[in-house]
């Protein structure tokens, strides 16, 4: 499948469908030229990608440690050489870091800084990249298109924790998630918000994309908000539906997370 391609007029972003499901990211600063890529599901596509574009890697930024996101490194390397950034928390499992990373840290890219955060839950030590002078983040498998991360490592509080720090993003920011899962996401969400007339809108839409073999990552924050129920466990309406109107956002929030994983 070709990759997918957002231009601004500051940076270009790629979008590259890797093994069965999964998304790398390339970014690049149109003023400087600095080209960075998100997480390596596998290299030859990113190579491939790469070559064809005539672009040189400035920096690799590494989410978490599964495998499916970090396993076409060493192979990269062998022909792309550029430092490795990661969560310092988890550098024991993640491949050898240059650079080690604490939430709340930012370090430059281009012309301007990226923001690091902690958004532990699907794995401890999973850290999100946010861009804003490109409008982009790069969430993983934390915040998802429709949905978020299962939880292998942390808790529902943690998770809501992490989601809470996306919050205030503006509606118009990319949201760079990990995985072609939106079809079903769309399905779920459904079950737990279905009088949501975006979310009905929007389930149609993916299904139209999907149907037409085009891409549902990246999504925008703004939509996130209005159909995604992993972020929206303060809403009336779910709660109801839920019976859960006197609950706290993270026991909702798990009620939901844990309905999911019995999808």
């Amino acid at each position: 499948m070709p990759c997918e391609v957002h231009e601004t007029d500051s940076h270009t972003l790629v979008t590259i469908p890797c093994l069965s499901d999964n998304y790398a990211f390339l970014l690049r600063d149109k003023s400087s030229g600095d080209v960075a890529l998100i997480d390596v599901p596998e290299a030859d596509p990113i190579l491939h990608e790469l070559d064809a574009r005539g672009w040189k890697l400035s920096q690799i930024w590494l989410t978490h440690h599964h495998f499916d996101h970090v396993d076409g490194l060493p192979a990269l390397l062998k022909q792309q050489q550029a430092p490795v950034y990661g969560a310092k928390a988890d550098a024991e499992r993640l491949p050898d870091l240059d650079v080690a990373l604490a939430d709340g840290e930012s370090f430059a890219f281009g012309e301007n800084d990226i923001d690091v955060l902690d958004v532990s839950g699907h794995t401890i030590g999973h850290i999100a990249f946010y861009a804003p002078a490109a409008g982009m983040a790069f969430t993983a498998d934390s915040l998802m298109a429709l949905g978020c991360g299962r939880l292998f490592e942390g808790t529902p509080a943690q998770m809501w924790d992490s989601l809470s720090k996306m919050s205030d993003w503006p509606d118009e920011t990319l949201i760079c998630s990990g995985h072609e899962y939106t079809a079903s996401n769309a399905k779920f969400a459904l079950t737990v918000d279905p009088d949501n007339a975006a979310l009905q809108a929007r389930s149609d839409a993916i299904r139209a994309a999907r149907e037409a073999g085009r891409f549902t990552v990246p999504s925008r924050m703004g939509e996130e908000r209005a159909t995604n129920p992993f972020l929206r466990p303060q809403d009336a309406t779910i709660r109801a539906g839920l019976g859960m109107q006197d609950a706290t956002d993270a026991e909702v929030f798990g009620e939901i997370r844990a309905r999911k994983d019995n999808f």
